[in-house]
């Protein structure tokens, strides 16, 4: 189950800060999404009712519950995945800022710039704020889009609530490329079509021809499409070898290998060791 509101036209301020978001999404989740992160002035916030999951992030492993709340800002690296008796839902509200300009902030703003990551337990009612916002969303009465800037406002105050009397620093992480529509879009294909990808598909989508297609994604990562969906598999193969429970033919097919054999062969010349070799690994490091 997936409801998701791309291509939105909604924005509110805070203290003089700008913000607007281009994507909200709730979704039960049945496929990990590999490692990634946002760039500069790009925020998530991601609330759990639902369901389990473990998000890893700067080689952390946290274990997701019912009323997990955290955010991942700028050049966050983060990879999420549920776990299958009972797949976390989530909501995940994406905000896009403005740089920070420390002189003209408040405290309020201060703290949610300066957490570029906080992870916990929500205490001030953002289920009930996520519910209505998908609430207002969904119905489109007559002011509708006003109420959701404001619920947006609101929700934002009570993340920073959450972790403003713990705070948790965070080094300043090193600056990347911006993001822009296309830039969702080519990032969403990455994370939630692991499986399937396609440079045609991707141009498709972003109404552009391949080899332009192959030009922007160079652009924005420094990278071939090939090697982003490389790095795609390979992170989610990584993810998923961790569950002894899932069988490597099981990976193969999931990230959409023709054959174990084949999966196998690109994993080893990714990580220049076998599935086996790493599950055994990974295996050992846990039990030290």
């Amino acid at each position: 189950m997936k409801i998701a509101y791309s291509d939105l036209d909604i924005s509110f301020a805070i203290d003089g800060v700008e913000f607007s978001v281009p994507h909200i999404v709730f979704e039960r989740f049945t496929r990990t999404i590999p490692s990634h992160s946002h760039g500069e002035g790009c925020f998530e916030i991601h609330y759990i009712p639902f369901g389990y999951g473990r998000l890893i992030t700067s080689g952390q492993y946290y274990d997701i519950a019912p009323n997990t709340l955290y955010v991942t800002g700028p050049h966050v690296e983060h990879a999420q995945f549920p776990l299958l008796y009972d797949p976390m839902q989530e909501y995940c509200v994406y905000l896009k800022t403005k740089k920070f300009n420390e002189k003209t902030t408040s405290p309020l703003m201060k703290a949610f710039f300066s957490t570029p990551f906080w992870f916990g337990k929500d205490n001030h009612g953002v289920h009930v704020i996520m519910k209505q916002i998908f609430k207002e969303l969904e119905s489109r009465f007559t002011g509708y889009q006003k109420q959701v800037e404001l619920l947006l406002a609101q929700l934002l105050i009570c993340l920073i609530r959450n972790y403003d009397t713990e705070k948790c620093a965070r080094d300043e992480l090193a600056p990347g490329n911006l993001i822009d529509s296309n830039s969702i879009i080519i990032e969403e294909y990455f994370l939630y079509e692991y499986d399937n990808l396609s440079l045609c598909a991707l141009a498709d989508r972003l109404k552009l021809s391949p080899r332009q297609t192959q030009r922007l994604i160079w652009k924005y990562y420094g990278k071939s499409f090939q090697q982003k969906k490389t790095d795609a598999r390979m992170s989610v193969a990584s993810i998923m070898l961790r569950d002894q429970n899932r069988s490597i033919a099981y990976i193969a097919d999931t990230l959409g290998y023709s054959s174990p054999e084949h999966f196998s062969a690109a994993f080893r010349k990714y990580y220049n060791m076998t599935p086996t070799e790493y599950r055994k690994l990974f295996r050992q490091n846990k039990t030290r």
